[in-house]
């Protein structure tokens, strides 16, 4: 079908990221096509809002002058389907690394997980992963963590509005979260299974709303490439 598009002017495009892929490699991918197919060296095109290499879902992109747009939709509440694994911790709070510790989880049932959720909803104070892109006195803390440096994170306030259970499968949880901008997902396992008495890594994540924007009105990078072509 085709499709016009007006990159130059500013398009929000909306994609499923695909796993694997960092959010920076599918901008510049995105960036290259439009290049190819404009016939122009330069065109503005950026990221709304993160998402971790190991993770899918929606990511918003935007093009031109709606560039300037990505500040509201950064700041928009988000929504996620995550899968956490009980019984043990990693030192990146994911899949990234190797587990590194292990912990009981025979105490653990399911009204003890329905009632430690719940304390998570409404404001809380989360202390960023160690291996993340936030930057502490001008370097990012992942490069501080990789050296075996350590150096002192300040938590940041954040707000979590829905905390369901989809599906509870031992030592396996999945539910949804919609939470604010700024929430580490990761960090929310490792808190589940601290506050549980055990650990708890993040063993997957979708991302499936940002503000009104639904995984559902996404596109793949290939159908996108396919349809640029068509026009």
């Amino acid at each position: 079908m085709k499709k016009e598009f007006k990159f130059k002017e500013g398009e929000v495009l909306l994609f499923n990221k695909p796993l694997h892929w960092t959010s920076f490699q599918l901008v510049n991918k995105v960036r290259w096509l439009i290049k190819r197919e404009l016939g122009v060296k330069k065109i503005k095109v950026g990221h709304a809002g993160t998402l971790d290499p190991l993770a899918n879902g929606l990511l918003i992109l935007c093009t031109g002058k709606m560039t300037k747009e990505i500040d509201q939709f950064q700041a928009a509440e988000k929504e996620y389907i995550a899968t956490i694994k009980l019984g043990a911790t990693t030192p990146s709070y994911d899949g990234e690394m190797e587990e590194d510790h292990f912990y009981a989880t025979k105490h653990i049932n399911e009204d003890l997980i329905k009632t430690t959720l719940q304390t998570f909803t409404g404001e809380n104070q989360q202390y960023p992963p160690m291996f993340s892109a936030l930057k502490v006195g001008g370097k990012k803390l992942y490069e501080i963590a990789r050296k075996g440096n350590e150096v002192a994170v300040k938590p940041r306030t954040i707000t979590i509005s829905r905390l369901e259970i989809l599906e509870l499968d031992m030592p396996y949880i999945k539910f949804r979260v919609t939470c604010s901008k700024g929430t580490y997902i990761r960090s929310l396992a490792h808190d589940i299974g601290k506050t549980l008495k055990s650990g708890a890594w993040l063993y997957k994540l979708e991302r499936t709303r940002i503000g009104k924007q639904t995984i559902q009105g996404a596109i793949s990078l290939k159908e996108f490439e396919e349809t640029i072509r068509l026009r």
